[in-house]
Parts: structure tokens; sequence; C-alpha cells
């Protein structure tokens, strides 16, 4: 064990999960968050695993990335409910992606030839099947692309599970922190790093890793890096109990629907850019609620139970921000996960833990460039879109 702390700001999936690593290999960790943990886009999404189905037009790094995680999820889900003594919903129902007419099929087969090459198990379901296959659907459907591996989560029960998890491994968790005062270099734990909240006080550690999501660009002047990353809003409703029973994940291209094991269907995303305001609009569900009426018609007529809505943190070119700072030693970044959070969450915390461990090793800053262990992660550099306040004299805390 190396007897040293982690201190984590954000207690999103994604801050939790890097803790919950820290913690398995012999850290100790501190998880800071603003407000509630897990209250902000964690817990709103609708906890698709779904690296096929939601991701890529290419075998790029993104999509590698997605099914490396996706494949860590099984045993990563185990180990957190024995952990916490918590179920987190874990459901591999398998998706399909419906093409509602006959220009939606050329995408979708373009994406099953090339997912098909990478080792995916895809196949294609014409029209004539599919109602076998999901008999909820409307009649008159193109056909779709069937995922028989694709799953999901509760998110909100996952996030709660992670928490408790942190807290059985020996972390602290610190809620409704406030405003972040001051982040910087500290001597006192052998060239550290301190950071003061308006209504948690100090904390110390000897690394930090800042997974702040949509908030993430508040770092830029203390960091010294441009962090563009902004808030979508993706509103989401449910229908409990649900008026159709769906076997699958269903995507379309007007929505999706994915029924979970407590009885509910959760219907998302309407997204917007609406800066920080989480409200639910009448159009943003409106749109939901019509086009389960036209995909599913035993939801015709049928009023959502519940309507909620979470900002994800988007950043310019779609990827996250994940790796060391460069120049910042023992400073790391895990943000800008947009509506892929729940998805990578293992394979950010593995890759998280990885560095800790490369530091133990050599005392140096874990990289994410050349051709070295980390090489799979240069895609995520967080230093990729260049210099930030620090760089143009401003001044930076860290």
């Amino acid at each position: 064990m190396s007897g040293r702390t982690v201190v984590v700001l954000g207690g999103g999936i994604v801050g939790l999960a890097c803790a919950y690593e820290a913690l398995e290999r012999g850290w100790r960790a501190i998880v800071i968050d603003a407000g509630p943990i897990g209250g902000q886009a964690s817990s709103a999404a609708a906890g698709m695993l779904a690296p096929y189905s939601e991701n890529g037009e290419a075998p790029d790094a993104f999509f590698r990335f997605c099914r490396r995680s996706f494949a860590l999820y099984p045993a990563w889900v185990r180990d957190i409910e024995e952990t916490s003594r918590r179920r987190v919903g874990f459901v591999r129902s398998g998706s399909l992606q419906v093409a509602r007419r006959e220009a939606d099929r050329l995408p979708l087969q373009g994406r099953l030839r090339w997912q098909t090459d990478q080792g995916a198990r895809l196949e294609w379901v014409e029209a004539e099947a599919l109602p076998r296959l999901e008999p909820a659907l409307a009649p008159g459907q193109a056909g779709a692309l069937y995922c028989p591996e694709e799953a999901h989560v509760q998110a909100r029960l996952l996030v709660q599970a992670l928490a408790e998890a942190v807290r059985r491994r020996g972390g602290r968790l610190v809620p409704s922190a406030g405003r972040l005062l001051t982040l910087e270099r500290s001597g006192e734990s052998g060239g550290g790093v301190r950071v003061e909240y308006a209504n948690a006080g100090t904390f110390v550690g000897d690394r930090l890793c800042c997974c702040l999501g949509s908030w993430s660009e508040e770092l830029e002047s203390r960091i010294g890096l441009r962090l563009p990353v902004h808030p979508i809003r993706g509103q989401i409703c449910a229908y409990a109990p649900r008026p159709v029973e769906l076997r699958h994940i269903v995507f379309s291209p007007l929505a999706y629907w994915v029924p979970k094991p407590d009885g509910s269907l959760v219907c998302g995303a309407s997204e917007d850019e609406a800066g920080f305001d989480r409200s639910v609009t009448p159009a943003g569900i409106g749109r939901l609620a019509r086009a389960g009426g036209r995909m599913l018609p035993g939801l015709q007529g049928a009023a959502p139970s519940r309507s909620w809505a979470g900002l994800r943190p988007a950043t310019l070119d779609g990827r996250p921000l994940i790796g060391a700072v460069p120049g910042r030693d023992g400073l790391y970044l895990a943000c800008g996960h947009y509506r892929n959070g729940i998805l990578l969450s293992p394979a950010t915390a593995a890759a998280f833990g990885r560095w800790l461990d490369d530091e133990e090793g050599s005392g140096g800053e874990g990289s994410v460039s050349g051709g070295g262990p980390h090489a799979d992660m240069a895609a995520f550099r967080p230093d990729r879109f260049g210099a930030g306040a620090h760089a143009r004299g401003e001044g930076a805390a860290l």
C-alpha cells in the first residue's frame, strides 16, 4: 500500500470510479463534490451500455475505447455489487437499431459490415422477421440491426452502489462542498496538492484527479489548458408501470426506449443547448411522447409518469479528456464523456489506475503519448486543444 492520497474533484460516476480504482490499488481517496454525490449527469442517465449502437462511424480510437470499457463491465459490476452489497440493475438485454424506412437501411448495414469486421456479434433482421423478435414495435418498419450483447444498468442505483463501495473500501466522500476557492501546490505532503472549498474547508493530497463534467472549463485558468467542455441538456422521461413490454433496448431515428428491471420504461433523449439549465420543457418531453406513439403502439395516449434532465459534458471533438496534464506532475483529468460517462467509467478508471502504478514504479508523470504502454489513450490527451489562460500570462494556481 502506498499510503498516499488521491483527491478527486467531482462525485459523478467517473470520479467515483477513479476513486474506487485508486483504493483498489492501495491509495487513499477523497471525493469532493460541490453538490450531492452523483447528483448531476450520472444519476440522470438512461444507463445504456451500447458501444455498437451509440458510438462511432468507423473503428477509431474512441470506438475501441468504448468496446474495451464494455468488456470490463460484467466483472466491474460484480465487484461493485459484492463490495457495496447493493444491486445495480445490470441487464444484458440486447438492442435493436430500427430502420423506419428504406433510407435508414443503408447507414445501418454499413455499420453492420465494419463492426462485424471488428469482431462484433451483429446481424440484420429483415422487416418480416422483426415482429417475432420485438412484438411491441409498430408494423411497417424496414428492418433492424440486432446486437445481442448490448446491455444497460440503472444509473442511479449504480452511482449509489459505487459511492457505497468507495466508503466500504475506506474512501471519504465530501458532498455539498460549495464553490472551489483554491487549487494549488502543497508542500505539506511531499509536493502534493491543496484544494479549498467554500463549505467544506481544505483538503491536501498527493495526486489530483479532476472529474468535473460540464463544469470542467472552470479549471482552465487554474491549470493552464484550454478545456472546451460545455453542457448539453438531455431530457428523459419514464413510464411506470410501463404500458408496453419490450424485450430489448430499441433505438430509432426518433428516440430510444429501455425497459428497466423495476418495471419502468425509460425514453430519451431530447437534446438541446440551454447552458446550465436543467429544467424540463413541454416541447422536449412532448417530442419523446410523440415518438413513442409512432414506434410503439402500446404507448399511444400514455403519459410519462416522470421526466427529468441532465447536463451532458460535451467536448469540441466529441471525445473525452483523459490523462495526465503535461507539466503538472500528479494532476489528471477525466472529463468530457458526453453521453458515454456510464459506459466509459470502467476503462477510464483502469487507465487512471495504471498511471498511478506507473508513478509508484518510476516516480514520474504517466504518459499518453508516443509508443509507450498508454499510447492507446493518446486520442484523449487533455492538452489536445492547446494552452489556456496560464500560457497567456493570466496566471494559474497549479
